[in-house]
């Protein structure tokens, strides 16, 4: 059974991200004007994607963390445990980038990414193209593509975000497993 954040990704976000993409199929022509509307369309995109997929991560560490403490073993601990696992919570404050991720996981006692990269070896290629799809976000949000990653392009293709929006929902299925795993390590029980 999928924790209730990978439900709500599976299911409302994804709902979200298919309104962008019935938006970008309903420009039409193929003048200078259609260009421009699409470049947009792609950008609100990106950024969209970025933000369901950090609400995703979010709510699968507080879901986990509220598995752990509602566990009878940690209830006499379920203030410190509460604090400890939601200080300085860079999802709170950054994107949903690897490091931020792998931070935030690593406040249960995980090796969140090497977790995650014995699931299947794909994970270390989708690793990286969610850092690529994070500063694509960046630049867009900023407005600054003057990175040499960019190699001075500014519009970013439809083709890559679908790309992207693929990695995003194998990652979500990988991280909920992870979590799964290694919650039930801990309290003998399914989290979810």
């Amino acid at each position: 059974m999928p924790s209730i954040a990978l439900h709500a990704w599976q299911t409302r976000a994804q709902r979200a991200l298919d309104e962008v993409e019935a938006a970008h199929a309903a420009v039409g022509g193929a003048g200078r004007g259609r260009r421009f509307a699409t470049r947009q369309i792609n950008h609100a995109y990106v950024v969209l994607l970025c933000s369901h997929f950090q609400r995703f991560c979010r709510d699968l560490h507080t879901e986990a963390g509220d598995s752990l403490i509602r566990h009878p073993s940690f209830s006499a601990l379920a203030p410190v445990l509460r604090a400890s696992l939601s200080v300085g919570l860079k999802l709170n404050v950054g994107n949903a980038n690897p490091g931020n991720i792998g931070s935030d996981f690593a406040k249960f006692g995980v090796d969140f990414w090497t977790s995650v990269y014995l699931r299947d070896r794909r994970n270390k290629l989708r690793q990286q193209r969610l850092d690529e799809m994070h500063r694509w976000r960046n630049a867009i949000a900023h407005q600054d593509f003057s990175n040499s990653f960019f190699a001075g392009r500014e519009m970013v293709r439809l083709a890559e975000i679908r790309s992207w929006r693929s990695v995003c929902e194998c990652l979500a299925v990988e991280f909920d497993a992870v979590i799964d795993v290694y919650l039930r390590s801990i309290t003998g029980v399914s989290p979810w």
